[in-house]
């Protein structure tokens, strides 16, 4: 571990549930005897402007930008992974909501995989289908971003995966209403 915290301005990182961001400044105050140390961090999609204090990095599941080999096994998960879905829509919902949370891209492709496993046999409740919506947003941008390529690529990558287990990447302009 470095002494100055994990990260340095420039590096990308993933904040669950929020999306990808670029660490833009390290800073710190003073609260009485205590010097607290944040990152300054702005999320690419919103451009909002969120401090992490170093303390609470793990807390918040700050972290690096998944790498390539990650993003291989999201792609053969997405074409041929098991995947389960709780019967009971509060409980599935509660899960989801748990797997979105962790910040891991793995979870959060089980989460994608499984609401549209679930879409086929009924239409996804209001709230599963902005958790899919979600879901697409974090899978697509961390991974252009990984990758350091339009976000379109990945949508195609992702595409042709879910077509192996016979399932429709859904495409952003399907969540507008």
């Amino acid at each position: 571990m470095l002494s100055d915290g994990y990260f340095h301005i420039g590096d990308k990182v993933v904040y669950p549930n929020h999306g990808v961001g670029v660490i833009e400044q390290i800073s710190s105050r003073t609260f009485g005897a205590t010097v607290e140390k944040f990152y300054l961090l702005k999320i690419k999609s919103s451009s909002l402007k969120v401090m992490v204090p170093f303390h609470n990095v793990g807390t918040v599941g700050l972290r690096r930008v998944v790498k390539n080999g990650q993003i291989q096994k999201i792609v053969d998960f997405l074409e041929d992974g098991e995947c389960g879905n709780n019967a009971d829509w509060k409980d599935r919902f509660k899960e989801n909501s748990e797997r979105m949370r962790t910040g891991s891209l793995l979870e959060v492709a089980a989460v994608l995989k499984g609401l549209l496993l679930l879409n086929q046999s009924k239409p996804l409740s209001f709230r599963e289908k902005k958790m899919l919506e979600r879901a697409r947003y974090l899978l697509v941008s961390e991974m252009a971003m990984a990758k350091n390529c339009e976000e379109a690529h990945v949508e195609e990558m992702l595409s042709r995966a879910l077509g192996k287990s016979k399932l429709h990447f859904p495409e952003a302009g399907d969540f507008e209403n």
